[in-house]
C-alpha cells in the first residue's frame, strides 16, 4: 500500500497533535521531540507535523508518496527519469527519526516531493534535508533539524 505524505511546519507541536487526532480520529504512530506523524488509514495519508518556530505555522514542508520497498523507490526513480524529470536520491538517510530511501524531485512551483520507504525507525532525529536539489537545478537547500 502506498499513502501521500503531507509534512506541515507547526508552531506547538501538542496543540497541532491534539487538533490532528481529533480531526483523524487516531493517535500518533510516531511522536518525538519536535517531531510526530500519523499513518491515518482513511483516506490512506502519513500526515507529518515538524515543530520550527521560525517559520509560519501550517507552511508547506514538502510532499511525499510512501511506498513499502526500497524497489518501488527505484522504480519510481527510474519512471521520473524516463519522463524527463530531474532526480535526487538519498540512501540509507537517516531522517524523522528514522532510516530511509527515497528520492526527491521538484515540481513547477517548486513544491519538494519525496517517494520514500522506511527500511526501520531510530532513536535520533538524523539529518533531514529539505531534499537534495534533483540533478540541473541552480538551487541547494538542506538543513538540519
Amino acid at each position: 500500500m502506498s499513502r501521500v505524505q503531507l509534512a506541515l511546519s507547526v508552531a506547538d507541536l501538542d496543540r497541532a497533535v491534539d487538533f490532528y487526532s481529533k480531526l483523524f480520529a487516531t493517535t500518533p504512530a510516531k511522536r518525538r521531540p519536535g517531531y510526530a506523524n500519523f499513518a491515518i488509514g482513511e483516506p490512506p495519508l502519513k500526515l507529518v507535523l515538524i515543530e520550527d518556530h521560525d517559520r509560519r505555522p501550517g507552511t508547506l514542508d514538502h510532499l511525499g508518496v510512501e511506498v513499502e520497498s526500497t524497489e518501488e523507490v527505484a522504480g519510481a526513480r527510474a519512471r521520473l527519469a524516463e519522463q524527463g524529470l530531474p532526480t535526487a536520491v538519498e540512501e540509507h538517510t537517516a531522517c524523522c527519526y528514522a532510516l530511509q530511501d527515497k528520492v526527491w524531485v521538484r515540481a513547477p512551483g517548486g513544491e519538494r516531493w519525496e517517494i520514500y520507504t522506511v527500511l526501520y525507525d531510530l532513536d535520533t532525529p538524523g539529518c533531514c534535508t529539505t531534499g537534495p536539489e534533483p540533478e540541473g537545478s541552480a538551487a541547494r537547500a538542506s538543513s538540519c533539524r
